[in-house]
């Protein structure tokens, strides 16, 4: 079940809301207004990972081109493959 984000376009209060499927989003009203006029935001991967070792870093993006096009790899510190 994902965890969607929004905002509220009302009072711009931002909140998440966990759903079990895609059709439950209309349904969902700001849990500060009671709105319905919301807007769905783009989820972002956390921004700091700490890795085995104590240290810790921010994870990053490479794009590569490859036979379907291109294609993105996320790099996270700590994760070997």
């Amino acid at each position: 079940m994902p965890i969607y984000e929004f905002v509220c376009q009302d009072c711009e209060h931002e909140f998440e809301t966990l759903l079990k499927s895609r059709d439950e989003i209309s349904g969902v009203r700001c849990p500060q207004c009671r709105s319905p006029r919301i807007k769905r935001l783009m989820s972002a991967t956390a921004a700091i990972i700490t890795d085995g070792g104590g240290s810790s870093s921010k994870p990053s993006m490479e794009t590569h081109t490859c036979e379907s096009g291109t294609c993105g790899h996320l790099n996270l510190p700590g994760y070997s493959r």
